[in-house]
């Protein structure tokens, strides 16, 4: 059974007819004719009634046009996902990232995209506020977090994992905790972006994720700014995974509390909403989408 032959019958069903479904393929009435033939003698059943007039679905067309159309809709999506990935495509983009992400992969991954498209230019600029979209002319955005704005389009690209950090100098000094709870006997860099609280830390529980207060003198909204100060021995920071991945592999940095840190926050690209994506964001969505997969294991 080909799936072609499905679709082609979705179709005959649709208009009611054989010729209409000739004309929208450029085929010939017989065909058309031939191909339902085909799939009747696949199937072991017939599936139309044809009389002069109209056309009767049997019991078991009936069944099978449900599936077919499904057959047809799910073709109709791969080809629009890729759309124009064959063509030329200009322009201008605007839009903001994350400064962590920026520096690690997008301002590389953005650049390799306009040098893979000559006739476009893109504005990227590295700021961890959620701006506002459409007021301050946002093509697309890279964000952290969750979508409240229900008039903007949200794709989850992956998922970004938090770790309790700290230097090997500091634990020799100052010990190792072997509980969130001991947490608070420590002096703890605080990240003060964060939308729960620079002194609410997030750990898992036996039934739901439960927060810890710590304290700590030295606080920051940037996250870069903390890592520094955890590399140099002067506290416990709790930062994204793939801000501190190349630290922990040379083991400048110690994975604290490998299997009990909370947070867990979504990638996404978010653009207003429309209708129909233009191509230039559509491809560039993809290519971004492509290079954090390729280092997912940073998260």
């Amino acid at each position: 059974m080909h799936s072609d032959d499905l679709i082609l019958f979705s179709q005959v069903v649709e208009l009611g007819s054989f010729s209409k479904a000739a004309e929208l393929n450029n085929l010939t009435n017989s065909v058309v004719s031939k191909r339902i033939a085909r799939l009747e003698k696949a199937l072991n059943v017939q599936l139309l009634y044809r009389t002069t007039r109209k056309l009767t679905l049997t019991e078991g067309g009936q069944a099978l046009f449900i599936k077919a159309q499904k057959v047809a809709l799910a073709t109709q999506e791969a080809t629009n996902s890729v759309a124009g990935f064959g063509e030329a495509i200009q322009g201008h983009i605007k839009m903001s990232v994350p400064t962590i992400s920026g520096e690690l992969l997008l301002a590389d991954a953005v650049a390799e995209f306009c040098k893979m498209h000559p006739g476009l230019t893109v504005d990227m600029s590295l700021n961890n506020q959620f701006v506002d979209l459409v007021k301050d002319g946002f093509d697309l955005v890279i964000r952290t977090g969750y979508l409240e704005d229900s008039s903007l389009i949200a794709r989850h690209i992956l998922d970004s994992h938090w770790i309790v950090c700290a230097s090997p100098g500091y634990i020799r000094q100052h010990g190792k905790p072997q509980t969130p709870e001991e947490l608070v006997g420590h002096n703890c860099l605080l990240y003060s972006f964060q939308t729960n609280g620079a002194n609410e830390w997030e750990f898992k529980g036996d039934e739901q994720n439960y927060r810890v207060t710590v304290e700590g003198i030295f606080s920051s909204d940037n996250a870069i700014a903390l890592r520094k100060a955890a590399l140099g021995g002067h506290g416990i920071a709790y930062l994204p995974r793939c801000l501190v991945y190349h630290d922990l592999r040379n083991g400048e940095l110690i994975d604290l509390l490998p299997q009990q840190v909370g947070k867990v926050i979504g990638v996404y690209a978010v653009y207003p909403f429309t209708r129909q994506l233009p191509k230039k964001l559509k491809l560039l969505i993809e290519h971004i989408r492509q290079r954090y997969l390729a280092i997912e294991h940073y998260f």
